[in-house]
Parts: structure tokens; C-alpha cells; sequence
């Protein structure tokens, strides 16, 4: 299996004491990764350029930020724009991380990763897992991808990126502010200030709220969910069809809260079942003694659909951008298209 699953430790946010071997071990992190960064920047390490434009969709924190969603609206507003996209991931979790691999959208997860597996279902795109994100973009561009998207990477600097977007959830932010492991910052907070764009995940927050939450150079992402599709096959159902009744509501990401306020959003009666982020479902995980209907992320029902029924559903996610920010992000991009 791709294993467990990955916990966040509560003192990152919730304002508790950090452990003080934590404290002790941020330095030594932060020093690390400092001088990883200066090494590629005066050139002493060799970042490697692609034939193509390269768009890293990231963040500075541990964890789910909210970069798959966006990553699938971006791969297809870069197709409808003429643009033949392909996706290179690490695959994190995934079984021999060390041997490259197409990922198609029957690819088992524990192979092919679970975000990478759920962006091949969601978009058909060419999607290529490979600890070596050079190799990867090269792979695509053998398989005549014109422009390569990164799910994750920003701190992959062997990579060279022609645009960088950094992804924050408006609620939690950057934690305490700490480095790995005493707080969840991979990079200081400063780094973000660097990405070509900045995207603050609201969820769904109404345009007051995005307005409150944004900064200046901001842009406000919000996420929408309005079905669900049975995990078996079948016509999908309004959201509205689950109004006023019990549900077991099930999610495996980074932050679960997020889904289960979604669906109450909807009159919709949650029996929150939280598990760790990318954890491997067994059939006996989703055994809840009652055949209330089952809504989950499409992130956790793209593992258990070998094993699903009739009274499961996978909710589908969709990531809103500004047509100002698609805008300013294609005419970036248009500069980079070979004449």
C-alpha cells in the first residue's frame, strides 16, 4: 500500500507550545534549505531548462494547500486555450518512488500517487510521476506536450520554471510561522513574496470575504462542490437530493474541516469521518455500522473505487479563478509560445 497517510501536528496552527526537540531541529532545517537555494542561485548547482514553458502550481507550508484543484482548472484552461498540457508530479506516497511512471486514470494509486491518478481521471491529460521533475518534463515533451505543469515542486530548484504560483489557505495560512518540523514552513515566508502569483484558497468564501482575505497581488480561489457521483456508476445527484438527511462524510486531505463545512453549507447533516492526508483506504475503513449514504473528496474516492458501492459518492471539486487572473496568466504565458 502507499501507506498511512500523513498527520499535521497540531501545535502548526493551533497556537499550542512547540516541542523543544522541534525548536531545536527548525534551525538546522532552515540552514539546510538556505543554503540549498544559494547554491542554485550563484550557479553552483545546475538547474536545468526545458524546451518548453514550465508552470509550478506550489506553496512554502507542509501539506494541502489546495494545488490539485487548481492544478486540473489550469491544464484545462490552458487546453481550451490551444495548449497541449502535461503534468509532472513527484507522486508523493506512491509504491517504487523510485521508477518513473505514466499515470492514466485506472492507474492503481498505490502506484501512481493519489493526486496524480485523480488529475489523469479529471483532465486525460499526460501525466508522468518521476522523482526527477527534469526527466518528467522531458518525457511529456516526448509525448508532444507543448507546456509542462508541476503539481508541487517549487522547492524542486534542479527545475528550471518560466512561472510560479503559490498556493495558501486563507484559513490556516503559514501556521506559527516556524520552520519544518517545530512549524510547517518549507521555505520562510518571505520566498512566497518571489512567486509570479499568488493564490489564496477561500473555499467558499463569498466575494466580501475574498476581498477581506486577499492582499495586495492576491488572487482569490474559491471551490465549489454542487454534485455527487455514484462511486459505482451511474447518473450523478444535485447536492440538493442529500438536503435534510444524515450523511457519512468522508476526507483524507490536508485539512478536512474544509469538506465537511462544505457540505453542511448544503442542509446537509455530517457525520465527519477525518483520516490522515493521503491515507490508503481498506474496505473496513469506510464500515460505519449504518448504510447512511457515503459523500467523500474525489481525492479519497479515487482509492476506493475497487471496492465501492451503491451508496457511496464522490463529490467533485471545482477551482474558481478571477478572468482577470486567467487573463494576466495567459498573456504571460503567450510570450513564451515559440513563434
Amino acid at each position: 500500500m502507499a501507506g498511512k497517510g500523513t498527520q499535521t501536528p497540531p501545535y502548526w496552527y493551533d497556537g499550542s507550545p512547540v516541542p523543544w526537540p522541534m525548536r531545536l531541529l527548525a534551525p538546522l532545517y532552515a540552514g539546510v534549505t538556505a543554503l540549498r537555494r544559494r547554491l542554485y542561485r550563484r550557479g553552483w548547482r545546475k538547474r536545468h531548462a526545458l524546451a518548453v514553458p514550465v508552470i509550478v502550481v506550489g506553496n512554502i507550508t507542509a501539506g494541502g494547500t489546495g494545488k490539485t484543484p487548481l492544478t486540473i482548472a489550469l491544464v484545462e484552461r490552458l487546453r481550451a486555450a490551444g495548449w497541449k498540457p502535461g503534468v509532472a508530479s513527484r507522486g508523493y506516497g506512491r509504491e517504487q518512488s523510485d521508477k518513473a511512471r505514466w499515470v492514466e486514470a485506472d492507474t492503481p494509486t498505490a502506484l501512481g500517487g493519489d493526486e496524480p491518478v485523480l488529475i489523469a481521471w479529471k483532465t486525460g491529460v499526460p501525466v508522468r510521476v518521476d522523482s526527477d521533475r527534469v526527466a518528467a518534463g522531458k518525457a511529456l515533451i516526448a509525448a508532444g506536450c507543448d507546456v509542462i505543469v508541476c503539481d508541487d515542486g517549487l522547492q524542486h530548484y534542479r527545475l528550471a520554471r518560466d512561472i510560479e504560483i503559490e498556493v495558501v489557505d486563507a484559513q490556516r495560512r503559514y501556521g506559527n510561522g516556524r520552520m519544518i518540523p517545530a512549524g510547517p514552513l518549507r521555505e520562510p515566508v518571505s520566498r512566497a513574496a518571489e512567486c509570479d502569483f499568488r493564490v489564496v484558497n477561500l473555499g467558499q468564501a463569498d466575494e466580501a470575504a475574498a476581498a477581506q482575505a486577499c492582499g495586495f497581488g492576491q488572487w482569490p480561489m474559491a471551490l465549489h462542490i454542487d454534485s455527487a457521483q455514484p462511486l459505482a456508476g451511474g447518473r450523478a445527484r444535485p447536492l440538493a437530493y442529500f438536503a435534510g438527511q444524515r450523511v457519512h462524510a468522508v476526507a483524507g486531505i490536508a485539512h478536512p474541516q474544509r469538506f465537511f463545512d462544505m457540505l453542511r453549507a448544503r442542509a446537509i447533516g455530517v457525520v465527519p469521518h477525518a483520516f490522515a492526508d493521503h491515507h490508503a483506504y481498506q474496505p473496513q475503513d469506510l464500515s460505519f455500522g449504518s448504510q447512511l449514504p457515503v459523500l467523500m473528496t474525489e481525492k479519497d474516492a479515487v482509492k476506493c473505487r475497487a471496492f465501492s458501492n451503491d451508496w457511496q459518492y464522490a463529490v467533485p471539486l471545482r477551482a474558481e479563478m478571477p478572468a482577470a487572473f486567467w487573463i494576466a496568466l495567459t498573456d504571460r504565458l503567450d510570450k513564451l509560445r515559440p513563434n
